[in-house]
């Protein structure tokens, strides 16, 4: 059977995760520990990546991984993904971490990162995906600025 792999739009793969952080999930500071937000974000990417070209996927790599400000027990952790852009068999996704306080409805940006999910076939072989279609100026900026990041991994790896 041969497979057709159209283009999808980035709103196809946007993914969003929400949840409540307990005293289990903090530190001595009472803040989240930075390793469980990093298992939300590649949770939420493997999530949107597979949406995006419904294969099994796994993490590549993760790069530009910053964590902007704290996240205290009590408060929510809301997460958002999406596909920035897409080459043959791999895809880059935009992870996006908030805090917000569920009294007083403030809301805080505290993380963000780039990770790159590689889509496997049953083998476990990189297999096609189709390509992502930016809709909205921060998909469409995103999208550009990817392309600069793919260069940038393919250097390091060389």
């Amino acid at each position: 059977m041969i497979e057709k792999n159209v283009a999808h739009q980035t709103q196809q793969s946007r993914t969003l995760l929400i949840d409540l952080v307990f005293p289990p999930d903090t530190n001595h500071h009472n803040t989240i520990f930075g390793g469980k937000v990093m298992d939300y974000v590649d949770k939420i990417a493997c999530i949107s990546a597979m949406r995006h070209c419904r294969k099994p996927v796994v993490t590549a790599s993760s790069d530009s991984f910053e964590f902007l400000a704290p996240i205290k027990t009590g408060d929510a952790i809301n997460l958002e993904a999406y596909v920035t852009c897409t080459h043959r068999t791999s895809m880059e996704v935009f992870v996006k971490v908030e805090r917000e306080n569920l009294l007083t409805g403030e809301k805080q940006l505290t993380a963000r990162a780039f990770l790159t999910m590689l889509a496997i076939d049953e083998d476990g072989k990189p297999t096609n995906i189709p390509q992502v279609i930016p809709e909205t100026e921060e998909e469409k900026q995103q999208y550009v600025q990817a392309q600069a990041r793919y260069i940038e991994r393919k250097k390091k790896r060389n």
